[in-house]
């Protein structure tokens, strides 16, 4: 895997629109933040979309594991007069000290190894409060390597199966990486159903 933080300081963030992606926008025009209060983000970055949805009044957790991506998002917070927890952390070692209404899964997915995707499927569930909604971007890329590792779709129905999450049955958005590029992200939400025991 990549070293992150190396990537930082080198400034090669291609990953980086250098704003907020236009998904969360579409999701919050979808109500799928209607009545949420406290939102997690694994995977921030630089953490455009915190500094958004703080600004709007979320309670935002903000996870990352290079240090100068919570340095910026922490400069950005402070610079818009707002407030966030933010935690550097590998995302397999955090422990919420609550559940969330929302996780806004936007490139965590895809930069880890997809042998770790069944790893942080289970880590996101826990991280959820019953009837909490995954709002889930899905990187779409064609390509076999990564990161970003391309999330195929069936990949991602057998992984947030139908016995532990609902998906909306309306079809997916689509959020284009840029215009220089044939990537692009499928946006769905996803709510937690109990597990029967």
């Amino acid at each position: 895997m990549p070293d992150w933080e190396q990537l930082y300081q080198e400034q090669d963030t291609g990953w980086d629109r250098g704003e907020i992606s236009p998904a969360l926008h579409t999701f919050i025009n979808k109500g799928a933040l209607d009545d949420v209060k406290s939102v997690l983000i694994p995977g921030c970055g630089r953490g455009y979309e915190v500094v958004e949805l703080a600004k709007r009044g979320f309670d935002v957790t903000a996870l990352d594991l290079a240090p100068s991506a919570i340095a910026h998002l922490n400069q950005m917070l402070q610079e818009a007069g707002v407030a966030a927890n933010t935690v550097c952390t590998d995302i397999f070692e955090y422990h919420a000290p609550k559940s969330f209404d929302a996780i806004y899964e936007q490139t965590c997915l895809c930069a880890i190894e997809p042998s770790e995707r069944k790893k942080y499927a289970a880590q996101v569930y826990i991280w959820l409060k019953p009837q909490g909604k995954l709002l889930l971007n899905m990187m779409q890329t064609g390509d076999a390597g990564g990161p970003p590792f391309h999330c195929d779709l069936m990949d991602m129905k057998a992984l947030f199966p139908s016995d532990t999450w609902v998906w909306q049955e309306e079809p997916p958005f689509m959020t284009h990486r840029n215009r220089k590029s044939p990537r692009f992200e499928l946006g769905y939400i996803l709510t937690k159903l109990e597990k029967e025991t």
